[in-house]
């Protein structure tokens, strides 16, 4: 497999962990990190580092409304139990 192939079928994946993320909002972070090691928040941090190794200038804040979808003051008042 090239590159490009691989970097398109990571980059769907990635998009579609993103969508059942928001999918299921009832699945809290705390869950996610005590299951999987990992939550929304990680993401919003691993998608700013991405950011900044293309030479994107991004805040963390940008980075959440990437994964969650809104802004995530928003998400948590509706969301966060």
């Amino acid at each position: 497999m090239d590159q490009e192939t691989r970097t398109e079928l990571e980059a769907a994946a990635f998009r579609q962990l993103v969508a059942h993320l928001r999918e299921h909002k009832e699945v809290q972070n705390i869950d996610l990190m005590n299951l999987a090691g990992f939550c929304r928040n990680c993401l919003s941090k691993w998608y700013k580092a991405a950011a900044e190794e293309q030479g994107i200038d991004m805040d963390y804040e940008a980075a959440r409304e990437e994964i969650y979808g809104m802004p995530y003051s928003e998400w948590k008042e509706k969301y966060q139990k």
